[in-house]
């Protein structure tokens, strides 16, 4: 029963934890004068991947492959339908045209990238399906790329500096070492409780992770987008789903799989499928009705197609 509880208050310090994160974080970055896109695409997109981070990185110390790639795999499948879909339900999401182009199918290529390497026998390349410490580091070599091309192409669209703050850079630290420590916390608690919840009711890691772990590493991404959205921050919701999903796969699982090789298990495939379905669905809707728009009706469409997914893993068990 502690184990349990533990549990349900992870997700309490790991959701606090981020917001604390993402408050720092952006107050700091405010102060040395970035645009709202590059905030969203990276410092707010690090803070809300922050839980799926320590998540994976405690899983992968514990030997919990399934744990770490469903996470990232049920966590980006989240971002992208779910999340979007219920910001661009609150108000339609114009994305820049610079965002459409490069960014977007960055995260479709990175998906991609995650089939090719999590399928080694069925390409001829190795004799177990494994992500391997080399291919983590290709996947954050792949990052570092990521954040060169963030800061050399957007920093001809930084702001005036916000006069509005009024915190301090002592206090703005402090909250960023705090929401770590929160983030620490929750996320050993809730691989704990994980590992016993799958074992007590009889389910796979797998569909715990993609399920329950998922959504819950996904609430600091909803949200963000949402109050993001409602407060007409398009850049911001956008930003976050976007940059959280290359932060997740190129950072998270890269980082995961060198500190421990993930085996990887055939159900899967199946996610990772799914994952990159929904990449290249975001892709193709920024050309359906409204030009580089994602507008209610798709929005709607993108929930739908999650809720599919959710009902597809639970037939599957």
């Amino acid at each position: 029963m502690l184990v349990y509880i533990l549990f349900i208050i992870g997700f309490v310090f790991l959701i606090k934890g981020a917001d604390l994160l993402i408050h720092g974080s952006s107050v700091i970055a405010k102060r040395l004068n970035v645009s709202e896109l590059v905030i969203g695409l990276t410092v707010v997109a690090f803070g809300t991947s922050a839980p799926e981070f320590f998540i994976n990185v405690i899983a992968a110390w514990n030997q919990q492959a399934d744990i770490a790639l469903g996470n990232v795999i049920g966590s980006n499948i989240a971002n992208i339908l779910l999340v979007l879909g219920v910001a661009a339900l609150i108000f339609p999401l114009a994305v820049q045209k610079g965002v459409v182009w490069r960014e977007i199918p960055f995260n479709l290529v990175a998906a991609l990238l995650i089939v090719f390497m999590m399928n080694d026998i069925f390409l001829g390349l190795g004799i177990n399906n494994v992500i391997t410490r080399s291919e983590g580091l290709v996947l954050v070599g792949l990052f570092g790329l990521f954040l060169y091309h963030i800061f050399s192409v957007k920093r001809a669209k930084e702001v005036k500096p916000d006069t509005k703050i009024n915190m301090s850079w002592l206090r703005s630290v402090l909250y960023i070492l705090v929401g770590l420590m929160g983030l620490a916390v929750g996320g050993d608690w809730i691989v704990k409780g994980a590992i016993t919840l799958a074992q007590a009711f009889g389910l796979s890691e797998t569909f715990v992770a993609v399920t329950v772990i998922a959504l819950g590493t996904s609430l600091p991404e909803l949200a963000t987008s949402v109050v993001a959205a409602y407060r007409r921050s398009v850049d911001i919701a956008v930003g976050n789903i976007v940059g959280s999903s290359i932060f997740n796969i190129c950072l998270v699982l890269g980082v995961t799989a060198v500190i421990s090789p993930l085996s990887v298990s055939d159900g899967l495939n199946l996610d990772a499928g799914v994952l990159v379905l929904a990449s290249l669905i975001l892709f193709i809707f920024m050309f359906i009705g409204r030009k580089h728009v994602l507008d209610r009706k798709s929005g709607a469409v993108f929930i739908l197609l999650y809720v599919v997914y959710i009902w597809m893993v639970v037939v599957r068990g």
